[in-house]
This record gives structure tokens, sequence and C-alpha cells, in this order.
């Protein structure tokens, strides 16, 4: 996310609306423990023209300020948390500005208005101009400023194939992006929507902690009733300020007044990881997640086959296989035959020039399902002549017989495609050898393509839908945290076993129906498990709309985005890591402040009680092993500290606890031991400082 800096932010706004929600019946619905603090206050405001002369004026007039101040400070919280949501969406807003797009159209470039443009378009984006809408690159590189959206201020660097968001600036190079998204509908379109309409719906788990630290509360005023009607019983009843002060000591404030920016901190974070929650729930049960199932095809995998390997035969080398294949290939716009070039670029199996030249002009043989298999046939444009070694590395077998044919000007037909289709077009009968490669690699769940030059077998070439880049490495963490991980497809048992295999998954179901994947979540809850589950496509969709947790791929089909309660505009399956790591810090953010709280509470239990204990029975002083100056010093350092470590730590609700792959017996014993012995700490050092601040400024004593 953005710094906080970058945002403007209306602080009359903040102010006015935090003053406006002091109205009682708001908190009273909202926010139960300050309203009981705001009654607290009513109570004291008749004590200012009634006061005690041990106490004085003053004292009652301070309490009754911090009282209002602390809830003042928690609807403060809320209100900067709102509107840091809105001037986040403002801040968006201003980056929607019209932007003149250079349209390709032929050879042509057009100047258009960025609303002009239409998915499918192609647009130059070139130094310090900015990307006129949301696309993914097809030619160029450039290092692309998206702090605007990611707070990095570090450029991303964009090659073929990346994808680019609408108002990000091209800071060196140039690139061609494909449009593919409409205007209105732009990256920062959902952003907008997402967070404006992200009202602070309070979380199921929010609400039964509201419900507990209210129990809590009423205990606390219970005990705090009684221990004034049994002090009184022994002849001395304490003054109503200093019990009305020892209940809001006692009272779960701080947990009460950051719960508020705790909630919409969820939400704004979530949408800086380019995931669109559409209900609280979702993210609440995110960091309940222990079951992820994963769909294989585009969500663990790329989707679409790619060449891994070259596998030769005939006393060929892995070079020549790589070389037949890449001339094959040239002018094929298929993935596939990209994949065929990129991999034996990749390897530096490069055809000489020469020949790359003469296949670009070549008669191509296009696939069709009917003849399962595609290539090329060189129309050499020099008729017969010699043609000497082209310079640079030694040639290979198969480079030089292609270039022999072709100072003789006889035919070169370089021809690839399903192995059962590549013999029958050779007139080769079935060979034990190629059925036991192509049994060995379809075991693996790979798909093998035989390359033919003119009647020679030259090899295979090994395909495979691919994981998607870091899957491996995010499932992993996945297991770090204690959750299991199930990849279901429709593919067959060998295909979803490799699959499974090299993403480290735990488990899998293979040749599964779409019924089969909500069985499969249904089955999962019924044993008690809270599950997630990514997909993309239409036969994913009573799944994602069953999870608990589902996480629809942007690119995938609308069914799926509307069954799913979470969309990934990045269409990362890896995303999910960071969902249930966001979830999780929720909670343990939420667990962390509420240990700090509740010890806080206790902690300044001991600073109030001796001194009203003290003025029944004298004898009881040496409970002030704080050495506080005297009861009003006590109280009103102890009601200050109360009010001022709201505001203290509402950059930590915001931002969150931090949260560390581990389990969440691990995370409960460091929330006890961090924030439990801090929140035991902190209190008594920081009221005795404001104690010995306020004897000063009071007496002109200095108190240790």
């Amino acid at each position: 996310m953005a710094e906080l800096s970058e945002f403007k932010i209306s602080w009359i706004s903040v102010l006015t609306e935090s003053v406006k929600r002091l109205n009682p019946l708001y908190l009273l619905k909202t926010s139960p423990i300050m309203f009981i603090v705001e009654l607290g206050a009513f109570f004291e405001l008749p004590l200012v023209f009634y006061p005690s002369p041990y106490l004085g004026t003053w004292f009652y007039v301070d309490v009754f300020a911090i009282l209002l101040i602390t809830v003042w400070f928690s609807t403060l919280s809320e209100s900067f948390s709102e509107h840091e949501a809105k001037a986040r969406v403002d801040f968006l807003k201003g980056l929607e500005k019209e932007i003149v797009a250079h349209k390709l159209v032929g050879d042509k470039v057009v100047d258009v208005k960025s609303s002009e443009l239409r998915i499918g378009d192609y647009v130059v984006v070139e130094q310090n101009e900015y990307v006129p809408q949301d696309g993914f690159v097809v030619e160029g590189e450039a290092f692309v400023d998206e702090s605007m959206l990611t707070g990095e201020s570090e450029p991303a660097f964009k090659g073929k194939g990346d994808r680019v968001i609408s108002g990000t600036k091209v800071v060196t190079g140039k690139i061609v992006v494909e449009v593919a998204a409409e205007p209105g509908r732009s990256y920062l379109d959902k952003m907008i929507a997402l967070i404006s309409g992200a009202k602070r719906a309070r979380m199921r788990s929010e609400i039964m902690l509201s419900m507990l630290l209210l129990g809590l509360s009423l205990i606390f005023l219970v005990v705090v009733a009684s221990l004034y009607f049994v002090l009184g019983a022994f002849g001395n009843y304490p003054d109503p300020s200093l019990m009305i002060s020892l209940l809001v000591a006692l009272m779960p404030t701080t947990i009460g007044g950051l719960l508020p920016a705790i909630g919409i901190s969820g939400v704004l974070r979530l949408a800086s990881h380019n995931v669109i929650a559409k209900s609280g729930k979702a993210v609440e049960a995110a960091g309940d997640v222990d079951v992820v199932i994963f769909d294989k095809t585009g969500t663990i995998t790329e989707g679409v086959r790619s060449a891994v390997e070259f596998v030769p035969l005939n006393n060929y080398s892995e070079r020549d296989v790589a070389i037949a294949a890449y001339l094959s290939s040239v002018g094929d716009s298929t993935h596939e035959a990209k994949s065929i070039i990129e991999l034996a670029e990749e390897k530096g199996y490069v055809p000489a020039k020469v020949l790359v030249e003469e296949a670009m002009v070549a008669s191509r043989i296009n696939y069709t399902p009917s003849k399962r298999y595609g290539g090329i046939v060189f129309a050499w444009r020099g008729g017969k002549r010699v043609f000497g070694e082209p310079e640079g590395q030694p040639l290979s077998r198969i480079e030089k017989e292609i270039l022999a044919m072709r100072s003789l000007g006889e035919e070169v037909r370089i021809v690839k495609g399903a192995p059962d289709a590549i013999l029958r077009l050779l007139n080769i009968d079935k060979d034990p050898r190629i059925e036991d490669i192509v049994r060995t690699i379809g075991s693996r769940g790979d798909t093998p393509l035989l390359v033919a030059f003119n009647d020679v077998l030259v090899g295979f070439v090994v395909l495979r839908d691919r994981l998607k880049k870091g899957i491996r490495e995010r499932i992993h963490e996945l297991k770090l945290m204690g959750i299991k991980t199930v990849m279901i497809t429709g593919d067959n048992p060998y295909t979803a076993a490799s699959i499974a295999k090299e993403a480290g998954i735990e488990d899998f179901y293979a040749q599964a129906k779409p019924e089969d994947k909500l069985l499969l979540v249904e089955r999962e809850e019924k044993q008690g498990h809270v599950v997630a589950v990514m997909g993309d496509g239409t036969n994913d969709a009573p799944a994602l709309a069953r999870a608990d947790v589902g996480v629809a791929m942007h690119t995938g089909t609308r069914p799926a985005k509307e069954a799913a309660n979470m969309i990934d505009l990045d269409s990362n399956p890896a995303r999910i890591v960071d969902i249930i790591k966001l979830g999780r810090s929720i909670l343990t953010t939420r667990g962390a402040l509420t240990t700090f709280s509740i010890m806080n509470d206790i902690a300044k239990y001991f600073t109030i009680l001796p001194f009203i204990i003290s003025t029944v029975v004298p004898q009881a002083s040496f409970l002030n092993f704080l050495n506080l100056y005297n009861t009003v010093t006590a109280v009103l350092a102890t009601m200050i500290f109360n009010a001022i470590i709201i505001p203290l730590l509402v950059p930590l609700a915001v931002r969150g606890a931090g949260f560390k792959v581990s389990t969440f017996k691990r995370l409960l014993v460091r929330n006890l031991i961090v924030y439990g012995i801090t929140g035991a700490i902190i209190p008594f050092v920081a009221i005795k400082l404001i104690d010995t601040a306020v004897a000063w400024t009071v007496y002109g004593v200095i108190h240790w």
C-alpha cells in the first residue's frame, strides 16, 4: 500500500466525524465499552459542582475531561481509519486522468483518448509516458513506476507477458501493450469500488470479542459497585470519582477503542495485495483456514503446454532436435510454438541466420485436429546454388543436411505433431522404441511431439503444463503454517500425481467432475476444517461458492468470479498465502492487543485500588508499592495513561502486529510473552513517570 503521506486526508473532516461519534446512542451500538466510559464521564460531571474538599474541584474537572478524551481518542481512531480509506479512493481517482494513447492501427500510430481504447487494441508506451489502460506487454521491455499502488519506490521491470496497470509510468524503455480492460473496468476502477464500499462491516469474531469485553466490563462494574458498598460498611464510603476511575481502569478500554481501526485495516491491507474481498466474513475466515484446495489447470499450472525438453533419436543430438523444432515453429503464433523457440534460445540452440530467414518465407503446413501435425516446407529463394558455412558457431548435423539440400534446390520438409500422426505420415510401422519413449513421457504427465526431417525422425519435443512461478515456494509456506494442501483436477492420475509431487502438494484427486470438487469441500467442512478454494473455471464455481474462502482468478470465467467471495486481480494462485497471512495477521493483531489491554488493566488496578482501600484502612498504604505521590496524582496519572495509550497504539492496529509463518501455538506463546509482559510492565513505568510529572506540576514536588 502506498504510504499515508501520499494521501490527502482532511483532518477537519476526521475531527468533525470523531466528535459526531461521541453520540451515546452511536457508542452503545458500536462500542459498548466506550459507552460505559462516556457514562462514567457524565456521572463525573455533577461532582464538579459538589466537590469533595479533600480532592478539590479541579480534580473532578480533570477526571471528567480525561474520560471524555479517552472516548474521543477511540472515535478518532475509527474516523481516521475510515477517512484513510476515503483518502485512498480520492487518491486513486486522481490517477484516473485522461491519457493520450498511441494506438497501433496497421503500420501507423494514431493518437486517441484512453477512454476510446477497447480490449485487444495495441498501444505504444514510451519513456516518461503513462500506461493508458490495463493490459499485457506484447513487445519491448521497460522499467515501470508502480509506486502509486504498491508504495515501492523501485521501478518494476516489465517484459513480454507481464501485466501493466493504467496510470503507472514508464521510467525507461519502450513497450507495446495489448489492452485487456474496457474503460471503467480497469484495476483502478475495481480498487475504487472496493474501498468506496468498504464501510467497516464488523466481523463475527470481532462481534464475539466485543461481547466478551462487554461481559468483562459488566463483571468489573459489579465488582466495583460491590467494593463501594463493602468499604462503606466499614463506615467510610470512597469518593464516587475514585470508583469511576477504578472502573475505567479495569475495563478493557484499549482494545475496545482499537477494534474499529483493526477492522478497517483488514480491507485496506487486502486491497494492497490486489485482492477484492466481497465480504468481511471472508477476510475473517482467511485467518482460520486450515485446508486449501487448488484447481490444477490455470491455478497450479499455467494452463497451457510449454516446451521443457528436447529428446534426440537416430544419432541426432539435442541441438539437432531443437533446431529442427525451432525452424518448424517460425511463423507459428501458437503458444506451444513460441515456447519451443524460447526454450531453444534459452539453451543456445539457435539456427543459422540464413535458415531462419528462409523459414520466414517458407510454406507452412498448418496444424488441424484431423491431421494432428504441422510444420514447414522450404521454398528456396536462390534456386540451386552452393552456400558456404555461415559465420559463428559450427553447424549442427541437421543444419548441414538442410544447407546441403538447399544447395541442390531439393525440398526440405520439417514437421512436428502427435507421434502416431507423424509415424502414419512417414509410413513407419509401430516402433517399440518410440512407444517406450511416448509411454515414459506420458507417465510423467507430459505431452510428446515427434519431430521429423523429410522422412527421418529427429527426436521429441516434450511439452508440459508448467507450474506457475513461485507456487512451489508458497505451498511450502502453507505447510509451515500447518495448512493441508489438496489439488483436484479432471486430468488422469499420472498427470495429477506428477504435478502434485512437483508442486509439493500433499494430496490430490484426479479425474474429478465439478460435483466432486463441491463434495470435497463439503467433506472437509464436515470434518471441522475451514476451507479455502482457488479456481478459475466455470466447473470450479460450485466449490468456490461453498468454500469459507473462495478465491477466483481475475482471468477466470464469469461464473467463477460471481461464485467466489474474493477475486485475485493478479490471477496469481500464490496469492492465497498472502490472503491467509493477512487473515492471521488480523487475528494476531487482535489477540496481541487484547492481551496487551488485559495486562494493562491488571497493572492499572494496582495503581488506584491502594488509595481507595487506604481511605478506609490506613494500614493498607503499603499496597502503594509504586510510591505514587497521593490519591490525586495516582488517579490522574492512571487516567492520562489510559487515554493516551489508545492513539499511541493506532499505528500498530492499522499496520498489524506482524505475522511470521508459524503455528497458532507458537503465535499464542509469542503474544503472551511479547505483548503480555510488555502490557504488564509499561503501565507501571508510564504511570510512575506521569505521577511524578503531575506532582511537580500541581504541588511543585518531584516525588520518586
